[in-house]
């Protein structure tokens, strides 16, 4: 079964993706449950949603900051 994890596992606090795959905890929690349809929808989004993480943390650490 394919999947996006890398091992590195912290979800983001403003989005709550995980840092290292881009899945919510709903997915990771899910996915062995989900069809292999599901799995690749949802892997064709990761790219973006990883993408989108960094802006959305950068933003974050200069308002604490």
């Amino acid at each position: 079964m394919r999947t996006p994890c890398i091992r590195v596992c912290s979800l983001d606090p403003l989005t709550g993706l995980c840092t290292g795959c881009g899945r919510t905890t709903d997915e990771i929690a899910g996915w062995m449950r989900f069809s292999d349809e599901e799995r690749e929808t949802i892997m064709e989004d990761l790219p973006s949603r990883l993408a989108a993480l960094a802006p959305e943390s950068t933003k974050m650490l200069e308002t604490i900051g």
